[in-house]
């Protein structure tokens, strides 16, 4: 098992189609690396829900989930159900992302086998601007039953799950009478992906590709 993070981030970006995606598929790692990496700068683009409760439960959240972090958080207002139906306008947000000078080094967005339209709509979307960059596609529980195995694991302690859990709670006030938002729903899944990774809980990823790259070693003599 490979530790194949960057071992210094700058720039994470983290895309979601709804307001709570982010949070759901990778709350704990957020909570994990903003510690691990005081002022890390952290840009969000959301999809849908600008201008409503769920911006506003957004904003207040993922600031709670990235302590320490330089946000800058954009929630647009396509319609929720229908972003495939606002295609253009979607790339052209996630290109004025890509434009920014600092590139990012650590991309979070949803899975390609999220059956979500608006969430694989985007996922559909993210390498075909971020073409070069590692994505981590999260994953959401729900009744589609769309869930596949995962090949990427972060590990989380009790005490994170836990946090993340709360967090979610708290801030997402609109979601609590969902059948689905609950704590057996966010901990069981993390359960689940923690025995696969020799780990008490995680939060799982799929990568469509990888570069690995391997640095050469201290006073190595070049070979003729």
């Amino acid at each position: 098992m490979l530790n194949l993070l960057p071992e210094r981030l700058d720039r994470v970006l983290l895309l979601g189609a709804h307001c709570d995606d982010i949070a759901i598929g990778a709350g704990g790692s957020l909570l994990e690396l903003c510690r691990a990496h005081p002022g890390l700068a952290v840009s969000v683009l959301v999809l849908t829900g600008g201008g409503s409760l769920r911006e506003e439960e957004e904003r207040d959240a993922l600031t709670s989930f990235c302590p320490g972090a330089r946000l800058e958080i954009t929630v647009l207002d396509l319609p929720d159900g229908r972003v495939p139906t606002r295609w253009e306008r979607a790339k052209l947000a996630l290109q004025e992302l890509r434009n920014v000078p600092d590139e990012p080094d650590l991309i979070f967005a949803p899975s390609l086998h999220d059956a979500h339209q608006d969430h694989r709509t985007l996922a559909e979307l993210v390498p075909t601007v971020f073409r070069d960059h590692l994505t981590l596609g999260y994953e959401i529980l729900k009744w589609e039953g769309d869930l596949r195995q995962p090949s990427v694991y972060l590990p989380l302690a009790e005490p994170v799950l836990r946090e993340k859990v709360a967090k979610l709670h708290e801030h997402y006030g609109s979601q609590r009478d969902r059948s689905w938002f609950d704590a057996e729903t966010f901990g069981g899944l993390a359960r689940i992906r923690g025995v696969q990774c020799h780990a008490r809980y995680a939060e799982a990823f799929h990568v469509s590709k990888m570069v690995l790259g391997v640095a050469p070693l201290t006073g190595s003599v070049p070979v003729d």
